[in-house]
């Protein structure tokens, strides 16, 4: 089985090495550690871990922006590990899609159940995202579609059955999606007017 990918964060060394050190021994390969959250960002981007083990007080850039960043860009779902449980810190962290959150200290046996959350919650997010843009591109080709139907209908005095037959008709023969089809049928139309 492939050993989850972590890069840690904190402005701590010591704190970098024992969690390096209990990450190691769970199993988990810690590819990168950083002493604050634009090295962090960098090294994600450039690494793609599967998670980032991060402290929010940190210099240069907080683990909360950085977490922000992470998500935005879709790198990687963070977990952020902090001595501070404010609610104000708490709310930021949720703004920015913080998938997970651990107050210090914190003990080893609660460091897996975290890294398993956020490790589901960030997958849940990705398939989420690619049925939101297949559902998209669904109704874009039925604009399109519909559009290009109409136009058959106008200048070929066809029924509206008639009409989508020709362009699926069209798809099979051509072997192009329907949505190319119609978008053909529109500018060759376009093109006479």
């Amino acid at each position: 089985m492939e050993r989850t990918r972590v890069i840690i964060a904190d402005d701590e060394s010591v704190i970098r090495t024992d969690l390096r050190e209990m990450l190691t021994s769970l199993g988990y390969l810690v590819v990168g550690d950083v002493g604050d959250g634009q090295s962090a960002v960098n090294l994600a981007r450039e690494l793609k871990p599967d998670v980032v083990i991060m402290d929010i007080k940190m210099p240069n850039m907080d683990g909360i922006e950085a977490a922000r960043l992470l998500t935005q860009e879709k790198i990687a779902p963070v977990l952020l590990l902090t001595a501070y449980s404010q609610r104000d810190l708490v709310d930021r962290a949720k703004e920015a899609g913080v998938v997970g959150y651990l107050v210090k200290p914190f003990r080893e046996q609660e460091i897996v159940p975290a890294v398993d959350i956020a490790l589901a919650r960030f997958q849940e997010f990705r398939e989420l995202e690619k049925e939101v843009g297949d559902l998209k591109e669904t109704l874009e080709t039925r604009k399109v579609v519909d559009r290009a139907k109409g136009v058959l209908m106008d200048s070929q005095h066809l029924t509206e059955a008639e009409a989508f037959r020709k362009i699926q008709k069209m798809s099979m023969n051509t072997r192009k999606p329907m949505k190319e089809i119609a978008e053909a049928i529109i500018l060759a139309q376009e093109a006479k007017t």
